[in-house]
């Protein structure tokens, strides 16, 4: 009784403070701070992660939708709100079910039928989207705007479905701005926290660094060394791309970082196996790196000089994914080449998952980064 009166509490607060964001004519909420004005938004998730009862099982049930709903956030950045009230539907009808004598392990199979019954008639449903729908659904996520709709429009038209899209400070007050870049984004975070450069937004944001690839573990600070020190007497950051960095390596990066040295971030390298030497592969032509150090290599690491390093104009690292934006010294004419060589290994393959995997590699590649500024 008294776990069904928590969640009727939290979903009632719900449909209030949460659902009324939802959709097109969705309203604004206002949250209370305890310094400060009160914040105005439309954004379900953060009209969630405000909501804090006192009742300790409230609460808990609370933290549980607030989990569902962040990964919504992570995975897809939008539906967070609808996400919110689906969850805490599920749980309240799990709560009635409980009651009425249903044992869990079937109430638990019951929900995953009705998900997959969902996911296929959703899917029969679907239909590609048109340009000025995706202004559409832009112009209503900043709350109206019509000119960053059609901006943030304007961008996927640039890059594609597969390519990058991010926001940078303008300087000064002007017009906003879509520049097409070369650039990259690939599915992994840095190895440590204690690497971000922006404790706000929990982010590394370098600006004109060094990229340092290789296909090899880095366990030792030592083979590496002489990376380091030439980068530090250059001034600018670094981007060490590994299959992976550990123990003495790892542990000697943060500490040069925490006593305020080289501004230096470690991230593994995407994919397994041949996979990820082709995407290392990839990196370099944009970067604009001559090496990706390897055991069949004749070059070694503490072999490697400056212009040797890849370079980018910025770089910016979640826990979870690494953007590097415009590329330096790589020319359009080594990126034309490998997607030439990926197009005619497609052509080539009788593989479907590889031609996929190819395909995917080659968005990747020629889609490039939209900045938005």
């Amino acid at each position: 009784e008294v776990l069904d009166k928590s969640i009727r509490e939290v979903v009632r607060i719900l449909e209030d403070a949460v659902g009324c964001t939802a959709g097109p004519k969705g309203l604004t909420v206002a949250i209370s701070k305890p310094y400060g004005s009160p914040e105005i938004t439309k954004d379900g998730y953060k009209v969630m992660k405000s909501i804090k009862p006192e009742e300790p099982l409230a609460a808990a049930i609370a933290s549980i939708i607030t989990q569902s709903a962040s990964q919504c956030n992570d995975k897809v950045g939008d539906g967070t709100t609808t996400c919110s009230i689906l969850t805490a539907k599920v749980i309240e009808e799990v709560s009635k079910a409980k009651a009425a004598g249903s044992d869990i392990v079937s109430i638990k199979n019951g929900i995953l039928k009705a998900k997959e019954a969902v996911l296929t008639a959703l899917m029969s449903m679907r239909r590609e989207v048109e340009e000025d729908e995706i202004a559409q659904v832009a112009t209503l996520s900043a709350n109206g705007d019509k000119n960053i709709g059609s901006k943030i429009a304007q961008c996927v038209k640039e890059v594609g479905k597969d390519g990058v899209i991010t926001v940078e400070e303008s300087k000064g007050f002007k017009d906003l701005e879509v520049e097409k870049t070369d650039g990259m984004q690939f599915d992994r975070g840095y190895l440590s926290p204690y690497f971000v450069t922006n404790a706000e937004k929990m982010l590394v944001e370098f600006e004109n660094p060094y990229i340092f690839l290789t296909e090899k573990k880095i366990n030792l600070v030592q083979s590496i060394l002489p990376i380091l020190e030439n980068v530090a007497r250059s001034g600018r950051p670094l981007l060490i791309i590994a299959e992976d960095v550990e123990g003495e390596a790892l542990s000697t990066l943060v500490l040069n970082k925490l006593r305020g040295g080289l501004q230096v971030a470690a991230v593994k390298a995407p994919g397994f196996g041949d996979r990820r030497k082709d995407m290392l592969g990839d990196i370099a032509v944009i970067v604009g790196a001559k090496y990706v150090v390897n055991d069949e290599l004749a070059v070694k690491m503490e072999d490697i000089a400056l212009s040797d390093l890849g370079t980018a104009k910025s770089v910016r690292i979640t826990k979870d994914a690494t953007t590097i934006i415009g590329s330096v010294d790589s020319s359009s004419e080594s990126i034309a080449s490998r997607t030439n060589q990926i197009k005619a290994q497609i052509e080539n393959s009788s593989s479907d998952y590889d031609k996929e995997k190819l395909r995917e590699r080659l968005a990747k590649l020629s889609g490039g980064v939209a900045v938005l500024k």
